[in-house]
């Protein structure tokens, strides 16, 4: 098991690494998470023993079932919808939430934290293509709930968007969400918000977000399953 997961994380790392230096970027800049959701604590181990790759969980509850099990300097991030009532366990186990979607989510980590006694690093969710199905923001929503987090949640560091999109057999077709969760964060840097990351690309379809700038792509079933 292990050596076929090797291989996969190695030809990911490649087609990465291809798809930076077409759009002229440093392929260090970008961060491959490893999606775990329903996989098993033998198939996450045979990742870890791979090098030192950050995790991604859809769920609270299944990350807090697989957490004990596994080395304690391992890295999570919760790339999956995050209830209000889930906030403190989020918030003390997660390196990295990129589910940010409203003003009383954020009300809900600031608590949390507080409570912890720690700062969380979020990313907030942007539903660019507009689907009905997908939880996140309007593109004209993320300015007001940031300017909500700096004023009220010093405990919280946004650090970027995050977006999903349409499941399609053509990447090239959703390339448009990516470029525009990317105009979007440059507008905001432009106004004056420091955020550096954008979570988008997932197996199908994460050589497009590389090229249009993703920071961090969020890959399970080509690792899993090749």
């Amino acid at each position: 098991m292990e050596s076929e997961i090797r291989e996969r994380l190695e030809r990911i790392g490649r087609r990465i690494e291809a798809a930076a230096r077409r759009a002229g970027r440093d392929p260090a800049a970008v961060q491959l998470i490893v999606v775990t959701k329903t996989r098993s604590i033998e198939q996450i181990r045979a990742v870890l023993a791979c090098g030192p790759y950050a995790l991604g969980e859809n769920r609270v509850q299944e990350a807090l079932e697989k957490i004990p099990l596994l080395p304690p300097e391992t890295v999570w991030h919760l790339i999956g919808h995050l209830q209000r009532n889930k906030a403190k366990p989020a918030v003390r186990h997660f390196a990295m939430i990129h589910s940010l979607d409203s003003d009383r989510l954020a009300e809900a980590l600031q608590r949390a934290a507080e409570a912890e006694e720690r700062a969380v690093e979020a990313l907030i969710e942007v539903n660019v293509s507009g689907e009905a199905s997908k939880f996140g923001l309007a593109p004209a929503q993320v300015e007001p709930l940031l300017a909500v987090v700096a004023k009220s949640c010093d405990r919280i560091r946004v650090r970027g968007l995050m977006t999903m999109a349409p499941l399609v057999a053509d990447p090239e077709t959703v390339r448009p969400v990516f470029r525009g969760l990317r105009e979007l964060r440059d507008r905001l840097i432009a106004a004056g918000y420091d955020l550096p990351h954008l979570s988008m690309g997932m197996t199908n379809d994460f050589e497009v977000a590389v090229e249009e700038g993703a920071t961090m792509v969020r890959i399970g079933t080509a690792v899993f399953e090749g």
